[in-house]
C-alpha cells in the first residue's frame, strides 16, 4: 500500500519516530493513523527495554517553580550523551517531570522505595478504620494488602498518572521519550519544596 507524505509527516509529529518507521507503520496498518501510533508505541516499548541497561553518564538538573512562588521542584534526569541532554525534547521531558513532582507530591521514584515507616503508620490507621467500619477480621489483612499496593503506586512518581495525560503513567511517558530520542533515560532523583 502507498501512503501519503502528509500522513507520514503527521504520524512523525504525533510520535517523534523516524520518517521510515512512520512510513512502514502506516503501510503495515493500511494507512490507519491510530493503529500506526499504537504499533509504533508497542515497538518503542520493546526498544526502550533493550536500552534500559545502557549507561546514563550525561543529563541535566532541571527546576520548576510554580506561578504562586510557593512550591517548586528540582529533578535530575540522566541520558547517554550530551547531545540528547541539550535536545529540546529532553528538556521538555524534564520540565514535565518537575511539574509532575510539584503537582502530585510523590514520596519516591518507585513503589518499593516508599519509606516502610510511612507504610506501617498508614496500615495502622487503615486497620483501625476497617475495624470501626465493621469489616470481618479475616478480610482485613487482604484489604490492607490492597490498600498498601494502591498507596505505594499513588506515592511513587513512576506509577502516577501523567498530569497532562492521565491515561498515561510516568513510566510510559519515559518509555515514549526513550523511543523518540533513541537513548536510555533515567530519573536519578527529585526533590519538592513547598512553603
Amino acid at each position: 500500500m502507498t501512503v501519503s507524505l502528509d500522513d507520514v509527516k503527521k504520524l512523525r509529529e504525533m510520535t517523534g519516530a523516524s520518517m521510515m518507521a512512520c512510513k512502514k507503520a502506516l503501510e503495515d496498518m493500511a494507512g490507519d493513523l491510530e493503529k500506526a501510533v499504537d504499533l509504533l508505541r508497542k515497538k518503542g516499548e520493546a526498544k526502550a527495554a533493550e536500552k534500559a541497561e545502557r549507561a546514563t553518564g550525561q543529563g541535566i538538573v532541571f527546576s520548576y517553580i510554580h506561578t504562586n512562588k510557593k512550591v517548586g521542584a528540582m529533578i535530575q534526569l540522566a541520558c547517554e550523551t550530551d547531545f540528547v541532554a541539550k535536545n529540546e525534547k529532553f528538556i521538555e521531558l524534564a520540565n514535565d517531570l518537575a511539574m509532575q513532582v510539584v503537582a502530585s507530591s510523590p514520596r519516591a521514584l518507585n513503589p518499593e522505595d516508599i519509606d516502610q515507616a510511612f507504610i506501617e503508620k498508614e496500615r495502622e490507621i487503615w486497620a483501625e478504620q476497617l475495624k470501626n467500619e465493621g469489616k470481618p477480621v479475616d478480610k482485613i489483612e487482604m484489604i490492607l494488602t490492597n490498600k498498601e499496593k494502591s498507596a505505594r503506586e499513588e506515592y511513587s512518581l513512576m506509577k502516577q498518572p501523567f498530569i497532562k495525560d492521565p491515561e498515561k503513567k510516568i513510566e510510559n511517558l519515559l518509555t515514549e521519550y526513550i523511543s523518540m530520542l533513541g537513548e536510555n533515560i533515567k530519573i536519578v532523583r527529585f526533590v519538592r519544596y513547598e512553603i
